[in-house]
């Protein structure tokens, strides 16, 4: 299975999914706030291309209607989307970081953990 390439609306379902475990067309709509809720065939037609997509597959079928799980993992899809993002500013983390920390959005706590992660990655490189 590759890494599908996934829109903002296929990400929020796929959120659904993840948080579910497993839900039917009917519930994931309902998973959307009131006020920013698509429209039942939205949504149907977005399932059906994350299914084409190899993002969810169908678990069963209850009388007129299918139950969907997600087939990628939260993981993969975020990677995905990260390494989008940063083919965007030619692979370089550098203006994004720097956009997070001014904006406030990383903590001091967010870099040490980071420093940490890099030194662990460090040790097994050895």
């Amino acid at each position: 299975m590759g890494n599908p390439k996934l829109s903002r609306l296929e990400m929020q379902i796929m959120e659904a999914l993840w948080n579910c475990g497993s839900a039917s067309i009917r519930e994931i709509q309902e998973s959307f706030p009131e006020k920013k809720r698509p429209a039942y065939t939205t949504i149907q037609t977005t399932v059906y291309r994350l299914e084409a997509k190899k993002a969810v597959r169908r678990v069963k079928k209850v009388g007129n209607f299918h139950v969907f799980e997600a087939a990628v993992s939260r993981d993969i899809a975020q990677r995905k989307l990260i390494d989008d993002l940063l083919a965007l500013f030619g692979g370089r983390t550098q203006p994004v970081m720097a956009h997070l920390i001014e904006s406030g959005k990383v903590t001091l706590a967010d870099i040490k953990e980071a420093e940490k992660t890099l030194r662990h990655l460090e040790r097994e490189e050895k």
